[in-house]
């Protein structure tokens, strides 16, 4: 049910409550450090059916329980892919209102306008995922079962609960709550720094709008707020929105790391073709086959290559065929290879028990800024935002993409600027395409940015024009499980709603078996 409060994860975080179910301190300062490592705990764990269907990451098992995510269907009567839906209501839920009020009561303003952010982030995740979602009556403790409303009234609620945010963050606290905030147990994404909170606000605001690439309104209209909210938020990659984990212990280590093992089965954690072609020559061209090195330096610094070696002894990349299962069993983890014995995963890229965990980045603003630039036909300023996203994210390999305990070795600027001459890369605005932006752009959120890549794949509906690259399902891998339609949402979680709150599924056809079809407003003209 939607009322139940649990405040799980980090042990750390957790010292100040004999009864994690049923939390003794309510107070903001107490409550913010476990709220933010569920917003990576939920994400994280639907991430991996989303990449599924997104193509990040697919598995190499046979079991039709998983596969059956890569074939665009879903499994009856079980919680997968539920798990955006508790973070929202139940991770974060009451905890999170516990904070605003506390926040708002006792003039912690930092709190209530981090808690405001927050919240619009997570019901954006919530929506953006599942389409029509309880909002108004999502806390009202007088009733058991819920009402749902579509994605236009959660929209301009998180934009409602953005400028919330920015009010409190414009308002200055009666005591000082610097040094709470910027401890070990404070905000792990920004130490407490109003301003780079107000940027992560505009960040939500700009990526909203660029939900919206098919509405008439959006060349005349919803292009311009992309614009004008990418420029009000992150400068460059340090301000990026990502949670600090130090991996000192089991109980602060990042989720997609080996150590927490939400990749570790054989059913996730598996780069696809798709990554590897775009990273390999298949932005602009023909990706290489059996490729051991390219122009793209984020290759070697993104995915681990295998053991296998061609016929000059040089080891090559490989990646696994989405819908396939057990023929991709030579291909290895993002972790950077197949443990065997006593050998454990050390992990890399952002897959690493200490790696900062991203939520929204500076270089995926970027290219929303560019896509948005492009379709108002200013190609001048769309060349310079998409360049300005490649390098930023050459930066994030950097500064957040470093593998541990062993760092990889910087981009530089030979290798940049190589590959940035390079045919992968358009040379002018006038040769600048679609395809171009969001092909760069999917390697910018590949690994972490689940719902947001969906997002982009759904409103340009699977267009292999657009995602050159994305293995197309024929009706040999759909006719099992949706007639050959590609899916569009997630159904809501479970237990608490086909269970206990079906009646409200039905009144929109949730309960259709091929209600994960069905195409969300944001993506529709």
């Amino acid at each position: 049910m939607l009322l139940i409060v649990v405040v799980t994860g980090c042990k750390k975080y957790l010292d100040i409550n004999n009864n994690p179910s049923v939390p003794q301190v309510v107070s903001a300062e107490l409550l913010l450090a476990p709220i933010q490592f569920q917003m990576t705990n939920g994400v994280s764990q639907d991430n991996r059916l989303i990449w599924k269907i997104t193509q990040d990451q697919v598995g190499i098992s046979t079991s039709f329980r998983y596969l059956v995510w890569e074939q665009h269907g879903y499994t009856a009567a079980v919680d997968d892919g539920g798990v955006v839906w508790r973070m929202n209501y139940v991770d974060l839920g009451l905890n999170l209102e516990n904070l605003i009020n506390d926040a708002v009561k006792n003039k912690k303003y930092e709190y209530a306008g981090i808690g405001y952010a927050i919240k619009a982030w997570s019901f954006q995740q919530c929506t953006d995922l599942y389409g029509p979602i309880v909002l108004d009556e999502a806390f009202d403790a007088t009733k058991l079962s819920f009402n749902y409303q579509d994605q236009p009234d959660v929209y301009a609620k998180v934009r409602e609960w953005g400028y919330l945010s920015l009010k409190y963050l414009n308002m200055t606290s009666e005591k000082d709550y610097s040094g709470v905030l910027a401890g070990a147990s404070g905000d792990q994404i920004y130490r407490g720094d109003k301003a780079k909170w107000k940027k992560f606000v505009y960040a939500l605001f700009a990526l909203q709008y660029s939900h919206l690439r098919n509405k008439p309104q959006f060349k005349s209209q919803y292009a311009d707020s992309v614009i004008k909210f990418t420029n009000l938020s992150f400068a460059n990659e340090t301000e990026s929105a990502t949670v600090n984990f130090t991996a000192s212990g089991s109980d602060d280590t990042n989720p997609v790391g080996p150590n927490t093992g939400y990749l570790n089965s054989s059913f996730y954690g598996y780069p696809t073709t798709q990554i590897l072609n775009y990273l390999t020559g298949g932005v602009r061209g023909i990706p290489r086959i059996e490729p051991t090195s390219s122009l793209d330096p984020r290759l070697s610094r993104m995915i681990p290559s295998s053991n296998e070696v061609n016929q000059l002894g040089d080891k090559i990349y490989q990646a696994a065929i989405p819908t396939q299962g057990g023929d991709n069993l030579r291909v290895p983890k993002v972790y950077g290879g197949i443990p065997s014995g006593s050998f454990a995963f050390t992990g890399r890229f952002i897959f690493a028990d200490a790696a900062r965990y991203p939520i929204m980045t500076y270089s995926q603003l970027q290219f929303a800024k560019a896509e948005a630039e492009f379709v108002k036909e200013s190609m001048s300023a769309a060349y310079t935002s998409y360049i300005n996203g490649i390098k930023g994210h050459m930066d994030f390999c950097n500064i957040y993409g470093r593998s541990y305990p062993s760092p990889l070795p910087i981009i530089g600027n030979i290798e940049i600027n190589t590959y940035l001459t390079s045919s992968e890369v358009a040379q002018t605005a006038a040769g600048l395409t679609i395809a171009d932006i969001m092909g760069q752009k999917y390697i910018t959120q590949w690994g972490w940015a689940g719902i947001e890549q969906w997002c982009d794949i759904r409103k340009y509906h699977y267009d292999p024009l657009v995602y050159k690259n994305y293995f197309q399902l024929g009706l040999g891998e759909l006719f099992q499980v949706n007639e050959g339609k590609y899916a569009y949402r997630f159904r809501p979680r479970y237990n608490s709603e086909y269970v206990w709150n079906a009646e409200a599924l039905d009144k929109f056809g949730g309960l259709a078996l091929d209600y994960m079809t069905k195409e969300t407003w944001f993506s529709q003209q």
